[in-house]
């Protein structure tokens, strides 16, 4: 109800007191991403992977510190429900000037809920749909982005003075040579257009900085056209800055700012604006897909649930078991009309499952905070999920009261006459093919004559994909622990990714071994292992029987990533990390490298 007076003075003092929570929560995230140009420029690596890794926690930590300032000045939860009206009122007009509104409205909604009870979850009390506008705010330290007006002559200046604008501290080891390429590479993408008038070079004022990379980001104008690029800066193998590569188009960019990839860090006073200038660069990748992208993942999660809420109001589909091998630990369903599947812990698992739902949570957890090189699936976490009942398939309905219920609840929960069904917990990914799914049609298809080339060849590109995602993660440390198929998926990019994490574990936790030379005849012949197994030992040569049936499947492995089944592979990257090494894993071909002296090893 909208109240018709503000005559509550303390209704002020509480919104004014949550948009100071909300700054400093958002002045320490701007000055932990600022601080990630310093540790690019002195190849501080681990330190910026540290950093990456424990700015995901400032949100929680500001927004608990948040409510204890409000319940211990205010007796926040004690006031009466025209006080809490009056707050949001407030809190709207304290916004009006504001450079990050919608991150403060997430911010409101955040400390709201937990300090009013879960019966005063309602519209008038959070913001379901924002209040304020993003439109054309205006920066006060620096422009959203820079433009640049070369000619066909001048290109190559421009691009190094555009470098040297990004007053990188550090020495390149040829800024020119860098230019020329770049140029080149732009001109080639053009050397059939004419350049108009408008021609220019747009990028957008800060760095894009994750891992030992750091990424100018923008787009080229020329007439209708608008081409997005991208260009890499590394250290070469003196320490000296390099750029890389030159990336071209929507899909090279959609790499770059993949949903498996860590977050970047990027200093933004305006962070919508920096939205509204990607969302142009891919205008198929959801607003909530760059906040997360960005390391604003709560905002992310806010604009994804308002997605999902309007894509339940204008589709007509049921929910239903997700297709596939059902999974021992998670019950999987989704909506096929909307591209994401919902993952539920089940309340009990197989014998052979020796875990818990605390440990299962840690894994994602862990999967969360880690680099996870464009390999890792990344996963929204939302509890106390309201669904419309009917848009249920019964058996989905019975499936989760079998394996969990203790996550089913079912009732008119805001007492609006309408049946909800509530998941107490839930994880929510990106959907892909299920790769055990794929290789079946590839098979199916190699069976007919006419469509057999084409099978041959899609079945080894996902063969090759899988090994290559098993070696990308081996190269940041994890060992992805159950390797069958069905655990990895076939992306709209063509890319494998993994996402079942319950058995993952860190590389240099795991002891990889060869299996022992039976002793004698009864141990070769045995079918039980006649050697010590500990919890943590793995035996790479073991896979072969469960991952190697299907001999085109057996031909395409064996010829590209046989050393998957070797001990010694797996036992040189566990010595690798431990002597504190880090390897690239860059998102992008290296065919798209320039050819560089000292440039840095493609692994």
């Amino acid at each position: 109800m909208f109240p018709q007076r503000l005559d509550s003075p303390l209704a002020y003092d509480i919104a004014r007191a949550m948009r100071d929570g909300f700054d400093r929560h958002y002045r320490l995230f701007r000055a932990e991403s600022a601080r990630a140009k310093h540790r690019f420029e002195t190849a501080d690596w681990h330190g910026q992977q540290r950093a990456q890794r424990e700015r995901i926690e400032f949100y929680d930590l500001r927004v608990g510190e948040a409510v204890a300032r409000l319940e211990k000045e205010f007796k926040a939860g004690e006031q009466p429900m025209e006080v809490w009206h009056q707050i949001k009122l407030h809190f709207i007009g304290l916004l009006v000037d504001h450079h990050q509104p919608e991150l403060a409205e997430t911010f409101f909604n955040s400390v709201t809920t937990k300090i009013l009870h879960r019966a005063y979850f309602q519209n008038d009390f959070i913001f379901v749909r924002p209040a304020i506008s993003t439109e054309y705010i205006e920066p006060r330290d620096a422009p959203t982005y820079r433009a640049y007006y070369p000619e066909r002559d001048t290109l190559a200046d421009t691009v190094e003075r555009m470098l040297e604008d990004y007053a990188l501290q550090g020495r390149y080891a040829d800024r020119r040579r860098d230019a020329e390429c770049v140029a080149a590479a732009i001109l080639g993408r053009f050397h059939q257009v004419k350049l108009r008038a408008n021609f220019q070079l747009q990028v957008l004022s800060g760095l894009f900085y994750r891992n030992k990379g750091a990424y100018v980001v923008g787009k080229i104008n020329n007439g209708f056209i608008e081409m997005p690029f991208a260009l890499p800066i590394l250290h070469d193998a003196e320490g000296r800055f390099h750029v890389d590569a030159a990336l071209f188009g929507e899909e090279d960019l959609q790499m770059l700012f993949s949903f498996a990839r860590a977050y970047f860090m990027v200093d933004m006073e305006v962070p919508s604006a920096y939205v509204q200038f990607l969302r142009s660069l891919m205008p198929r990748k959801p607003r909530a897909e760059i906040y997360n992208a960005l390391g604003l993942a709560k905002q992310g999660k806010t604009l994804f649930y308002r997605d999902f809420l309007y894509h339940l109001n204008y589709s007509t589909d049921r929910f239903r078991i997700a297709p596939g091998i059902k999974g021992m630990v998670m019950l999987v369903f989704d909506l096929p009309s909307f591209p994401y599947v919902f993952k539920v812990i089940k309340d009990f698992f197989p014998p052979q499952k020796d875990t818990t739902r605390e440990q299962v949570k840690r894994k994602y957890l862990l999967v969360k905070q880690h680099d996870r090189v464009g390999r890792m699936a990344d996963t929204l976490e939302y509890s106390d999920v309201g669904f419309p009942f009917d848009r249920f398939e019964p058996e989905l309905i019975e499936e989760i009261r079998k394996f969990a219920p203790s996550q089913l609840e079912i009732g008119d929960r805001d007492g609006n006459g309408e049946m909800e069904i509530v998941v107490k917990h839930v994880y929510i990914e990106r959907r892909m093919i299920p790769l055990n799914l794929f290789l079946q049609e590839s098979f199916d298809l190699l069976a007919q004559p006419e469509h057999a080339r084409r099978a041959s060849k899609q079945l080894e590109h996902a063969v090759i994909e899988y090994g290559n995602a098993i070696k990308d993660m081996v190269a940041a440390n994890i060992f992805p622990g159950d390797m069958l198929w069905k655990n990895f998926g076939l992306t709209r990019g063509g890319k494998v990714v993994f996402y079942d994490y319950d058995e993952i574990e860190y590389l240099t936790d795991c002891n990889f071994r060869k299996v022992p030379a039976p002793r004698n005849e009864e141990d070769e012949m045995s079918g039980e292992v006649w050697y010590s197994v500990g919890p943590k030992d793995v035996f790479p040569e073991t896979f072969e029987p469960f991952l190697l049936g299907n001999p085109a499947v057996r031909e395409a492995f064996m010829a590209h990533h046989a050393d998957l089944l070797d001990a010694a592979f797996w036992q040189s990257h566990k010595q690798r990390i431990q002597a504190g090494q880090m390897l690239d894993v860059f998102p992008y071909d290296e065919s798209l490298r320039f050819k560089h002296d000292n440039a840095t090893p493609y692994f």
